[in-house]
């Protein structure tokens, strides 16, 4: 055997290990109680202790707060219901779904993906799902509930293992997460947290909220070529070892389309277009309804981001509609709602998990033990006192460390951000490129981390095609993305600034600026 098919094998044999271990756990649901029974035990233990940090949010030593008395339990169980129903994935997946659903029973994606895949070489479907998955970040989560599904059914109607299609189109959502050549509300929503934090030192510090733009746009080079050789070469001929079960009710078939079929696609998509121009037409005007108070559009409290699911669910429930009546899949209102149902019914398991981890999430943030292990390895690389270039690397290390116990990306900047750009602004490194790195830090462990709010959601889409997929079977196809993003990413952004290429609109890499 060559010693390029041993390491091959060692890394099969790695990840099968890993694979094998992750599925040992209790099924996810059961797992994310294990968990959340762990951190009232936890809390209980560190809540008398006294510890030295303090805490960003409220400038007070940061106390561990104990689940397990009285009336944190009476809490507890006085706003389960609550928990439940606010947890933010859960509704957005189901309002999608609901429209998404009816595009896929009518027929309409399955006649899309046929129109594709009739003039798209096999060899660039990869390329082209991560690069859509990447620009799906614009549109906040819809890549999760939207991208991700169809990646399966892409690779799937291509005669391609539809497992390494999610894993494809999952690295490129969740992975490459700060990687987009579009402007989001993520940009001006942690600049927002860096500023703030770098005025802790300087008063006078004022950024761009697109002051990384430049660096995630061309991230997304790096994003798209790291997924296309990993899919290809890695994690698809892993896979060729896991059978897809044998019979998938509603995917895409390869059969030409019939005229019937052509006119209903056509048309249909000139509406779902129709509506998509509509829409522009009406954001275009500086007072739009669509926008925010001071008239921006990319803004979180502009209706439009906030608009994005309804939307998503109109521009496929409207075309999925208009097709499966052209075609003759729909011949009556009751076929459109049982379509819709069916599309709930297929999310029942995911249901079950978002009750559980959404009850874990809260206790575990009520709890300050995610906050504690922030701060505290913040405090830690502080006193490492590294060169700049590795204090960069550091803070991409950590960060990607505290995402597997911290998900929210707005959440956990909050936390580390008053302790990391003060501190680096101190040894001469500008807020802008503080604010990269984490940015590469927080992309890369979201695919491994089964406390990503949408984790439990992929792994109902693997079932949909290999039924014995468990967390770590996902896990397992994820690690390869998770160190080949790590490791080249990094080193793209310390070339990055080596070179001097400008980070985004009025950045700078170093403090106090020139």
């Amino acid at each position: 055997m060559s010693e390029e098919n041993n390491k091959k094998s060692m890394l099969n044999r790695f990840l099968d290990t890993i694979e094998w271990a992750g599925n040992k756990l209790p099924d996810p649901a059961v797992l994310f109680l294990i968990l959340m029974l762990a951190v009232w035990v936890i809390s209980a233990i560190l809540a008398p202790i006294s510890f030295t940090e303090i805490d960003p949010r409220t400038g007070e030593d940061l106390r561990v707060q104990n689940l397990l008395t009285g009336p944190q339990f009476a809490s507890f169980l006085a706003n389960m219901v609550r928990v439940f129903i606010t947890f933010a994935p859960l509704g957005i997946v189901l309002v999608a779904m609901l429209g998404v659903g009816v595009a896929e029973h009518s027929g309409y994606i399955n006649a899309g993906l046929k129109y594709v895949l009739s003039f798209t070489p096999k060899l660039f479907l990869t390329p082209m799902l991560i690069l859509v998955a990447i620009v799906s970040h614009t549109a906040a989560d819809a890549g999760y509930v939207l991208v991700i599904p169809l990646g399966g059914v892409i690779f799937y109607a291509a005669g391609r293992h539809p497992l390494a299609g999610i894993a494809a189109a999952f690295a490129g959502v969740s992975g490459g997460f700060s990687a987009n050549f579009i402007p989001s509300g993520i940009d001006p929503l942690l600049q927002g947290f860096t500023q703030s934090a770098a005025q802790i030192l300087d008063p006078s510090v004022l950024l761009n909220p697109l002051n990384n733009w430049f660096f995630t746009s061309l991230s997304s080079i790096v994003v798209v070529a790291v997924g296309w050789y990993l899919t290809d070469k890695v994690v698809e001929p892993r896979l060729k070892q896991t059978p897809v079960d044998d019979v998938i009710e509603d995917e895409p078939k390869m059969e030409e389309l019939s005229s019937r079929e052509k006119r209903a696609f056509f048309t249909a998509t000139f509406v779902m277009l129709a509506g998509i121009v509509a829409l522009i037409l009406w954001t275009i005007p500086g007072d739009s309804a669509m926008r925010s108070p001071v008239g921006e559009i990319t803004a979180f409290d502009a209706p439009l981001m906030q608009s994005i699911v309804p939307l998503i669910f109109l521009l496929f429930w409207l075309p999925g509609v208009i097709y499966g009546y052209m075609s003759r899949t729909f011949t009556n209102s009751k076929e459109v709602i049982a379509s819709m149902s069916k599309a709930m019914a297929g999310m029942s398991y995911y249901v079950v998990m978002a009750f559980f981890c959404a009850l874990f999430i809260d206790a575990f943030a009520k709890s300050n033990i995610g906050a504690l292990i922030a701060l505290k390895g913040a405090n830690f690389l502080e006193a490492l006192a590294m060169p700049s270039a590795m204090t960069i690397v550091g803070i991409v290390l950590l960060t990607a460390v505290v995402n597997l116990l911290v998900g929210s990306a707005s959440a956990k900047w909050a936390l580390i951000s008053p302790i990391f750009v003060p501190m680096l602004m101190q040894n001469g490194i500008s807020p802008d490129l503080t604010q990269a790195a984490y940015r590469v830090g927080d992309s890369v462990s979201n695919i491994i981390t089964p406390l990503l709010p949408y984790f439990p959601l992929v792994v109902v889409f693997c079932q949909r095609y290999v039924k014995k997929t468990g967390i770590g079977t996902l896990v397992s196809m994820m690690l390869p993305y998770f160190f080949g993003l790590l490791v080249v990413w990094t080193l793209f952004l310390l070339a990055y600034w080596a070179l001097g290429i400008p980070l985004g609109l009025q950045s700078n890499y170093v403090y106090p600026a020139p």
